[in-house]
């Protein structure tokens, strides 16, 4: 007998923001963040480490965030270019993929990058 698949405890809201570049006026750009919506979601810590960056330390942690499900290309559907926010905390999504076999959930690869 097979067990069921645990279902996930959706606890924590985080808000789905997707990257914009906004012309800087010198021929460049700047990078700032449009909020597409809420998500409820389990967060897990996986691994982290530190890395030296331009003179100082930076704390990379990753973490599984799992999500309800949305079809692929709805704005709710995360993709790797994306974020997660959680008050002054930021997830950068590296991957997404089917969490389940029925595809109800979906698993959010992310780094939570620290400065140290």
């Amino acid at each position: 007998m097979t067990a069921a698949p645990r279902r996930p405890h959706l606890s924590r809201q985080l808000v789905l923001e997707d990257p914009r570049r906004l012309p800087d006026g010198a021929g460049g750009y700047v990078e700032s963040w449009s909020a597409l919506g809420t998500l409820w979601a389990e967060v897990t810590a996986l691994s982290g480490r530190n890395a030296d960056q331009q003179g100082g330390s930076l704390s990379l942690q990753r973490y599984s965030i799992t999500v309800r499900a949305a079809p692929v290309g709805a704005t709710a559907r995360p993709r790797p270019d994306q974020r997660l926010r959680e008050g002054t905390r930021r997830f950068r999504i590296d991957a997404v993929s089917e969490a389940d076999p029925g595809a109800r959930y979906l698993t959010c690869f992310a780094v939570e990058e620290l400065g140290a």
